[in-house]
């Protein structure tokens, strides 16, 4: 990942971006007149190449290395979306962005501390802090935070931010324990203006300590703890070559921009000697974090953490014995920062296996046997830091050829000013501070291709069947199947009490029960986005107010709130892909999951929050002729005694006991 590639080799076509590219990339558009001082990169990735031409391609007959990229003039406020061929050396697509209409860049590096120094000036900022007791501005912290887009008729067009203040007592205090509440800015970075300062009546702020370092706080580290060890002594069972991993019968080539971050791809499972394709694509796509607060100082709160803040170029540099514990390989990241130079994110990637239990077992009394086999899986993961929130992502492959996404959420809480105890949409976590409800929701990106590009979905549900005839015990129950045909039918919600789930079948191969072959999503049974219908943040995260979204496979449909997400007023991304309402029946399509944590903070919260759990599972559903893990050994361990031998004279397996 972090490796330069030689000019002399030809890289994979879904390689990342190497070292050499990015630069070759900045130097060709310098060189056709697109970068200046005042110029600005974001979203700068690989463009994919289509499936087709993937499926066609061999090393000796070589695709064009693309780039996709977002270029934004600071002086001007000019933005254009190019599409460069490095290989060519040329510019094959440019395309002049109406920043009213479709939304503006992500965040820069720069804008983060942006306000502050315009706030500095502002007597409406300074009096406000004044009736809060802060009269020492070098104690203020201010954030500046992606805006939202609401019915203000000066912010359009423009780069806001909305500016929101705590108190720092000293250079190690968190900073989150003391919110100067009350009073929010907009700032229009465009004109270097604050346009205005809007107040309520809350001027308290908390006092009591947040910093979770401190043994004031904390107390002593306790000693009862004995470590654990993860070892294998005879190395680990995955190779990892030129991008692709290889562990058991699974084989997927691993990707990361700096949008999404961590991405897999040609997921595919070795059976009885077959790469069986399950997965062309999988990623977190977007998230939005919506807040439900309705204090006018907090009302807007709602920020999409990949298209708004870029999620890969967030991306922690990993620690073993931290973030990571056993035999781990690590694997470096190439970003590219706002001038448009390469970043290399070290240890951005963390690669292990792990012991995850039973994977079966029985004791058959008639047949004298009692066996056990051990599950394990292997794990590819990412961690994120944006602001005050930390998110793990973690893909997880195992022997039975499960596929498994866990996101882990924690980090600090976003906190305010409470003097008079909770609200219905604050929570109380210490002495005069509150965390306002809220939500994360994910949309996970599935371009699944279950052997082959020809799929189809179904929804299964459980279905109760009346007493009577056929049924006269009353214990029968059912399952009923919806085939979804076109894009709009297949705008689908989670309901757990029908246990629904929905299976992805290929249409032109059958196991030997003559079944299609099919993999079937589990979701979790949690709320999509709660926020109003027609309201702002439901138009620009419609992608979260259903669970499920099904389209036909385009090489340029990638972002579920569109391309450009910052300042965008929405109705974009999935609204605007099925619009056409494309047929998905026994095509080359792409899942679209969304899911996530509805979070009413609490006091065990506080002062950092212990880890919470969102995700899903991917199950084969007759994709196989048969258990898969037949072939899986007995466990090798001092605790195991060799069970009664079969006729076959094999006495390798044993008993667990």
């Amino acid at each position: 990942m972090s490796h330069k590639t030689p000019t002399s080799e030809v890289p994979h076509p879904l390689a990342p971006l190497t070292v050499d590219e990015i630069d070759a990339l900045r130097e060709l558009l310098r060189a056709k007149g697109l970068v200046t001082e005042s110029t600005r990169f974001s979203y700068v990735a690989l463009r994919e190449p289509t499936k087709a031409d993937l499926l066609a391609w061999t090393p000796t007959d070589p695709l064009p290395r693309e780039a996709s990229l977002l270029l934004t003039d600071l002086e001007t406020m000019t933005l254009r979306d190019v599409i460069v061929d490095i290989t060519g050396g040329t510019i094959v697509h440019e395309h002049l962005v109406d920043t009213a209409a479709e939304g503006t860049a992500p965040v820069f590096d720069g804008d983060y501390g942006a306000a502050a120094p315009l706030l500095e000036k502002d007597p409406r900022w300074i009096a406000a802090l004044e009736r809060r007791g802060i009269t020492d501005l070098s104690q203020v912290v201010v954030i500046s935070l992606s805006a939202g887009v609401f019915d203000y008729d000066d912010e359009v067009g423009r780069r806001m931010v909305r500016a929101l203040a705590f108190r720092q007592d000293h250079p190690t205090d968190s900073i989150w324990a003391h919110p100067i509440d009350g009073v929010v800015a907009h700032v229009d970075l465009t004109s270097q203006q604050v346009l205005r300062v809007i107040e309520t009546d809350v001027t308290h702020v908390p006092e009591e300590s947040g910093d979770y370092l401190d043994p004031a706080v904390r107390g002593e580290h306790r000693t009862s703890l004995k470590p654990i060890s993860i070892t294998q002594p005879d190395g680990v069972s995955f190779t990892l070559e030129d991008g692709l991993l290889s562990w058991e019968n699974w084989k997927v080539r691993v990707g990361f921009n700096g949008r999404e971050g961590l991405t897999l791809h040609q997921l595919s499972f070795t059976d009885r000697g077959e790469d069986r394709p399950v997965m062309h694509r999988g990623s977190i796509a977007e998230m939005v974090v919506n807040y439900a607060d309705p204090s006018p100082v907090h009302a807007w709160q709602n920020y999409f953490d990949v298209g708004e803040y870029q999620f890969g170029r967030l991306a922690n540099s990993l620690e073993l014995g931290c973030d990571c514990l056993g035999e781990i390989t690590y694997v470096d990241a190439v970003v590219v920062d706002d001038f448009g130079h390469p970043k290399v994110l070290k240890n951005a990637i963390c690669i292990h296996e792990e012991d995850y239990g039973i994977l079966w077992k029985h004791t058959d009394d008639y047949s004298k046997s009692s066996e056990v086999r051990r599950q394990r899986r292997l794990v590819i993961s990412f961690f994120v830091t944006v602001g005050n929130y930390d998110y793990g992502f973690y893909w997880h492959l195992y022997l039975d050829g499960k596929i498994e996404l866990e996101c882990k959420a924690t980090g600090i809480v976003f906190t305010a000013s409470l003097p008079d105890g909770g609200t219905d949409q604050v929570t109380e976590l210490a002495p005069g501070l509150g965390a306002p409800i809220h939500q994360h929701m994910f949309c996970a990106r599935l371009d699944m291709d279950v052997d082959g590009t020809a799929n189809a979905v179904d929804e299964l549900d459980v279905a109760r069947v009346p007493q009577g005839p056929g049924n006269e015990w009353g214990n029968v129950f059912s399952r009923s199947t919806t085939r979804l045909t076109t894009e709009q039918q297949a705008v689908r919600d989670a309901d757990g009490s029908l246990g629904r789930i929905w299976r992805v079948s290929s249409t032109e191969r059958t196991n030997r029960l003559g079944q299609p072959t099919a993999y079937e999503l589990h979701p979790t049974d949690a709320p999509p986005l709660l926020a109003a219908e027609g309201s702002s943040v439901q138009r620009r995260a419609a992608f979260a107010s259903h669970h499920l979204w099904v389209t036909q496979n385009a090489q340029d449909e990638l972002h579920p709130a569109g391309r450009l997400v910052n300042l965008n007023p929405g109705d974009d991304g999935l609204p605007r892909y099925i619009a056409g309402d494309r047929p998905v029946e026994g095509e080359d399509i792409v899942l679209w999951h969304s899911f996530g944590l509805t979070h009413y903070p609490r006091p065990e919260d506080w002062p950092i929050m212990p880890v919470d759990y969102a995700g899903f599972t991917l199950l084969p559903s007759g994709f196989f002729d048969r258990n898969p893990t037949l072939d899986v050994p007995p466990p090798a361990s001092n605790h195991c005694s060799a069970s009664t031998a079969p006729e076959s004279g094999d006495s390798s397996d044993c008993r667990c006991d």
